[in-house]
Formats: structure tokens, C-alpha cells, sequence
């Protein structure tokens, strides 16, 4: 019998995946994906907190549970603990980063292109055009 011979049905092949590897796919696929195009979104708390709540959900199923030897049986990880291990800022900061990064590529165009006289556009209606 060979070594892997227990990855070979579908339901049981992601567990024959290493940590490491299960990591690196999340930050290639499931962070690039989540992250495309974030430069112009304005996110609200409720899209924050439910964005680090997938994060943190991946990241439990990637990791597993972790053997307590106080109550000596097994649990998931906390947050501090999920980030901890990691050592990656979240999603939420990478957007924020992404959102900083996307302000000072307008800023330092010229002042003709489009979108760096939308950034500075004034929105307030006069009486005029009421």
C-alpha cells in the first residue's frame, strides 16, 4: 500500500494538502479574487466585519483545530491566535493599502486626466441648477 493511498477519494483530498500549500492557493486565488478592483470601493463596517469573517473562516478550515492540553480536547482557534500564526495583514488592510496606493497613482497625474478631476470634483449642487 502506497503512502497517500487515503487521498484518493474527493471528499478526503484537501486534508492530503500541506498547511503551507493550502496557504500560499488562499493568497493566490481566494485574496486576489476578493480583492480585485478594490481600489474604488468604499466598504461600510457591516462589509468589513463580514469580509474578516470569511477570512477568518478560510484560515479555521486551512489550520484545523488545535489540541488544548488544559481541557485536553480539541478546539478552534481564536482570532488573535488565527493572525498570529499567519503573520499577513487581513484582507480589510490589504483593501486599505490597495485604496492608498490607487490615491497616490491619481495624485500625481496630471491635472487633465479624468480621473484626477473626478478625485477633486465638486459635488454640491449650485442654486442655479436647481
Amino acid at each position: 500500500m502506497r503512502k497517500n493511498d487515503h487521498c484518493g477519494n474527493d471528499r478526503s483530498r484537501f486534508h492530503c494538502i500541506s498547511k503551507k500549500l493550502k496557504l500560499r492557493l488562499k493568497s493566490t486565488t481566494i485574496d486576489k479574487t476578493l480583492t480585485y478592483a478594490s481600489e474604488t470601493w468604499i466598504l461600510t463596517d457591516r462589509d468589513t466585519k463580514q469580509i474578516n469573517i470569511f477570512e477568518r473562516k478560510v484560515y479555521r478550515r486551512i489550520l484545523g483545530p488545535v489540541y488544548d492540553n488544559e481541557k485536553e480536547k480539541r478546539r478552534i482557534l481564536t482570532s488573535k491566535e488565527i493572525y498570529a500564526m499567519v503573520k499577513k495583514p487581513t484582507i480589510t488592510e490589504t483593501i486599505k493599502l490597495n485604496r492608498l496606493r490607487w490615491f497616490g497613482h491619481v495624485q500625481r497625474m496630471e491635472e487633465n486626466r479624468i480621473p484626477e478631476r473626478v478625485l477633486y470634483m465638486n459635488l454640491e449642487k449650485n442654486e442655479a441648477d436647481r
